[in-house]
């Protein structure tokens, strides 16, 4: 594996972890996360929205 492989792969791991923390405080706060970040999560926008609450 080479270097610039080694870098791409962290630079993803950085980017789903990123995008799982925004997500994850907004939907703490009561707001829907970004639609990009939904995508990095492998989630489409669109099923999100299709999630009903039970409280």
């Amino acid at each position: 594996m080479n270097n610039r492989k080694i870098f791409s792969a962290i630079g993803d791991f950085f980017t789903v972890f990123g995008s799982a923390v925004a997500a994850s405080r907004a939907v703490e706060a009561g707001r829907k996360p970004r639609a990009n970040d939904l995508r990095n999560l492998g989630m489409e926008p669109t099923a999100f929205d299709r999630i009903g609450r039970r409280f």
